[in-house]
């Protein structure tokens, strides 16, 4: 069975807190893929641009593990330094951007549905100046990216 059901829910808490402007935005797609399936190529960080448009070029500087760097960049924009900060295999890994006082942090989490199927969930979470403005630009090709991935995965589990 191909993927299905892309989902976006969106939470936009107030306007200001102490940190300034918080912007939360998720998205899902099931898929008949394995968590394992999925998890190897979310370890497969060089592989990422071959799935995903958003990426021009992408360099990780150690394993796929808590703590490692890696540096990504969009098509037509400057690479960026990101961070995992929680690698957790087979069921998510969460990565954090810092760019000024604005902070991003988007999880990738794997859910077993059961019945053959599995849910792939994209969170981001913008905070700090002008995350209102960029989260949705972050977020944007989420869709795209979770489709082309639930697919990849669906013809490696074949």
């Amino acid at each position: 069975m191909r993927s299905a059901l892309i989902i976006g829910v969106h939470n936009k808490e107030g306007a200001r807190h102490d940190d300034g402007d918080v912007w939360r935005h998720e998205y899902a797609v099931e898929t008949s893929a394995t968590a394992g399936t999925i998890w190897s190529i979310f370890r497969d960080v060089p592989g990422w641009k071959s799935w995903n448009a958003g990426i021009e070029q992408i360099d990780i500087d150690g394993p796929f593990a808590t703590g490692t760097w890696f540096t990504m960049k969009p098509p037509g924009e400057e690479a960026l330094r990101s961070q995992l900060i929680d690698v957790r295999e087979n069921v998510c890994f969460v990565d954090e951007t810092r760019v000024g006082d604005l902070v991003i942090k988007v999880a990738h989490r794997i859910e077993s549905l059961g019945a053959g199927r599995t849910r792939i969930i994209y969170a981001v979470d913008a905070r700090g100046p002008q995350a209102s403005e960029i989260g949705p630009a972050v977020a944007s090709d989420f869709p795209d990216v979770l489709a082309s991935l639930a697919k990849l995965a669906e013809t490696r589990s074949a």
